[in-house]
């Protein structure tokens, strides 16, 4: 079966993922959904000293939001904002020093940033695909304590706060590769088996909306999203994913193209009027599933995930 999903999913990615995918789909996209002034708006962008994340922040920035960046290389973060800062003439963008895949250092983050902020968007755009099977200090697999464990501590923790602003919302950073995996909650660490670091980020990117629509279904007053950017020529997908890169490098998606959606669901009007929980491909919500698949997850299963995640987020909390 997952010869049959990776080939499907290939060939779907083939037309509907590249550079020409997106090109199509931008003929439909109305311009103005993106002709909105977002003074006195706070975003909080993972990740985004590079890449998908970086061009997200910068055309927030452009528009005239706060920026608060949650990047883990101080110098390389410190270089982004000087380029954001330049480029967009607007100065609320602020830096703040977190490693993602720590799960005590998210959580003191998020206390520490609500004393004194306010946040109206987060957007989990912070990812990794670790190749080789690594853990964190804290004893957990890196992918999983990244992708996902990482993204719910932060959504959680902030969730009170977005509640009580004006049109809050969650955007959550996915991928299209989710779409070959079938939840399997028996090994989030991925101890068992040979360890696979392409299977495991499409494992935590399967995570990632399941969570989405979890928490669009208990939090009622937040509009949660996630999405796939398509496949885009980053720094991390030259890194992690250097064949894949080699090969197709002339069809990927620029950093900007591969934002578009995440920056539409983030501050456009037409994205809220959307209903909660979706999962988004080029400002549209598609399927969560390839045809014939068998990727479908039971309620049970998706509850012993949150129970899991849970169980993680609260041994690590400070007390």
């Amino acid at each position: 079966m997952s010869i049959y999903r990776n080939a499907v999913w290939f060939v779907k990615g083939l037309q509907e993922y590249t550079k020409s995918g997106y090109e199509a789909a931008a003929k439909h996209f109305a311009p103005a959904d993106l002709d909105v002034n977002l003074s006195g708006r706070s975003f909080m962008i993972t990740g985004c000293n590079s890449g998908i994340g970086k061009a997200t922040a910068q055309e927030i920035a452009n528009r005239g939001g706060t920026i608060h960046m949650v990047c883990r290389n101080k110098g390389r973060a410190e270089a982004a904002k000087d380029e954001i800062v330049e480029r967009s003439n607007n100065q609320n963008v602020h830096v703040h020093i977190v490693d993602m895949s720590s799960a005590r250092q998210v959580w003191e983050f998020a206390q520490n940033f609500l004393q004194s902020n306010a946040v109206h968007v987060l957007i989990n755009n912070a990812g990794c695909m670790v190749n080789q099977r690594e853990l964190t200090e804290e004893g957990l697999e890196k992918n999983f304590a990244t992708n996902t464990l990482g993204t719910y501590i932060l959504t959680t923790a902030l969730i009170p706060a977005l509640k009580k602003v004006e049109d809050p919302r969650v955007v959550t950073v996915s991928s299209g590769g989710m779409l070959t995996q079938k939840l399997n909650v028996d090994d989030l660490q991925f101890e068992k088996g040979t360890f696979d670091g392409t299977m495991a980020y499409a494992q935590n990117k399967r995570q990632q909306v399941i969570l989405t629509d979890r928490w669009a279904s208990q939090h009622k007053e937040i509009h949660f999203s996630s999405m796939h950017p398509g496949w885009a020529d980053t720094p991390a997908v030259q890194t992690s994913m250097p064949s894949f890169h080699a090969k197709m490098q002339s069809k990927l998606r620029t950093e900007a193209m591969g934002a578009d959606t995440s920056v539409w669901l983030a501050v456009s009007a037409a994205a809220a009027k959307q209903p909660s929980g979706l999962f988004f491909q080029d400002r549209k919500a598609v399927a969560t599933h390839l045809p014939l698949a068998s990727t479908r997850s039971t309620p049970q299963e998706e509850e012993k995930l949150l129970a899991a995640l849970e169980e993680f987020a609260l041994k690590f909390k400070p007390q």
